[in-house]
């Protein structure tokens, strides 16, 4: 009868140590994407950056030079100028003469100050309504606003219900069509779920109000999302020109974007302006490149006072909640 032994242990030298493991698989090569890149990668992300920048900056400086450029010049160059020659600031000082562009540029300011306060007002409110799990109808009202964002009226309906309200030929038309966006109040409902509950719940206990607790707490910590939200609706409302084009008449009412679409598409210049360029003294080229800087120029100054708050406002408010 055969008896069962069990080999003898393994000598204590001969195990493999969790150290030597470990080295082991730290030693297991990684991928390829989290690889320190070599000269080679650094010089070839250098040549693809530089050229990404070539392609944003190289129009703008198309556009800026052409705009302070006399006839002459532009007449020599065939166009578009590239290299700067008689700098000249006559096209601006043509539409900043208080005709008809000053008029639409102080139009487009007004109605983004008003429809972006106006816009982050509701959105605030809303999104912090929401971020309260057991507020009056949350679960409802946030069902309908998800639904809002994949059946829409349409345009028809949309111009009937404006028409019937008695908003055309007026500035609220500019405005309330598109006041909210149902995705920033998303996001910022995001972002007010991730604030400490410990710290409403204390301001609640002293015997603060939502509205209170919003102003004094939520809002001050939430200074990223909010800087976002809020460029993102100052930047639609100063470049909306749909609305004023389906219900505006009076050309005196009408906005920068389609004053410029006006003179840019259409070749038709500004009110107080076709006289100077029939007589010589002002390029239409020069002065369609004016209007271009304009409209540029305030999306370009303010983006980056609030580039550092993107990664923070956007990310987070997008993975919370």
């Amino acid at each position: 009868m055969s008896t069962l032994t069990t080999p003898p242990a393994e000598p204590a030298a001969r195990r493999p140590r969790p150290a030597a493991r470990a080295g082991r698989w730290a030693a297991a090569p990684r991928p390829v994407w989290e690889e320190e890149p070599g000269r080679a990668g650094r010089a070839g992300k250098g040549i693809v950056l530089a050229g990404a920048c070539l392609a944003v900056v190289f129009p703008l400086w198309i556009v800026v030079v052409t705009s302070l450029s006399g006839k002459r010049t532009i007449q020599e160059a065939g166009g578009l100028v590239l290299i700067p020659r008689g700098i000249t600031f006559i096209a601006y000082q043509e539409l900043l003469s208080g005709g008809q562009v000053t008029r639409a540029a102080l139009i487009s300011v007004a109605v983004t100050l008003v429809g972006t306060a106006f816009s982050m007002t509701v959105s605030v409110l809303g999104a912090y309504g929401l971020s309260r799990s057991g507020s009056f109808g949350h679960r409802w009202t946030l069902m309908l606003l998800l639904a809002t964002m994949f059946f829409g009226a349409g345009l028809i309906p949309t111009y009937l219900l404006v028409q019937t309200l008695g908003l055309t030929d007026t500035y609220l038309a500019l405005i309330l069509p598109s006041a909210v966006s149902i995705f920033n109040i998303l996001v910022l409902r995001g972002f007010f779920m991730g604030i400490s509950p410990e710290l409403t719940d204390s301001a609640r206990i002293d015997g603060a109000g939502d509205l209170r607790i919003l102003w004094t707490i939520v809002l001050p910590l939430s200074r990223a999302v909010i800087a976002v939200i809020t460029l993102f609706y100052a930047v639609g409302y100063w470049s909306a020109w749909f609305n004023a084009s389906l219900y505006l008449s009076d050309q005196d009412m009408m906005p920068l974007q389609n004053v410029m679409i006006q003179l840019v598409q259409k070749q038709e210049p500004p009110v107080g302006l076709a006289q100077a360029i029939r007589a010589g003294e002002l390029s239409q080229l020069a002065l369609q490149m004016a209007v271009m800087v304009m409209a540029l120029l305030p999306v370009a100054v303010l983006s980056p006072f609030v580039q550092k708050h993107f990664k923070k406002g956007m990310l987070t408010g997008a993975v919370k909640g």
